[in-house]
């Protein structure tokens, strides 16, 4: 059986220091692809913009800058507020996002309890489809 979790939010796209809009988000983790998450930004194309990378790049974002190249996560404060900030870049072009931290970090911890870390290779049965592959 597989597990979904899934979080409706509101995260801010930073237009320029003084100005951000919210952008209607969800946040999904699927235990049938144990290693992702990934996050859906309803902007108002026909089709909402989604993106998916490593749950560890997250998990680890939260608490201090991670990642590198297309996709990087830290933790900051802007307005009062704990967020984490999101850079996602790609050919079409750049975004810088704010998500309100307390709400990712929860829906994290939903993801973990679904699926701990180190557990995932356990799910992906590997070893087992590969014996079917080769027959063994």
């Amino acid at each position: 059986m597989h597990t979904v979790v899934e979080r409706e939010l509101d995260i801010d796209l930073v237009l320029s220091p003084e100005r951000s809009i919210p952008v209607p988000s969800r946040l999904s983790y699927r235990t049938a692809d144990p290693y992702a998450v990934h996050i859906a930004f309803h902007v108002t194309s026909d089709a909402p913009v989604e993106w998916t990378f490593a749950r560890e790049l997250l998990v680890e974002g939260v608490f201090r800058p991670s990642g590198s190249g297309d996709v990087r996560v830290w933790p900051t404060r802007a307005e009062g507020r704990h967020v984490v900030c999101l850079a996602l870049s790609s050919p079409d072009g750049e975004a810088l996002l704010e998500a309100p931290a307390p709400t990712v970090t929860a829906w994290l911890e939903s993801t973990l309890h679904a699926m701990a870390p180190g557990s995932e290779p356990e799910r992906l049965a590997l070893d087992e489809a590969l014996r079917e592959l080769l027959g063994a």
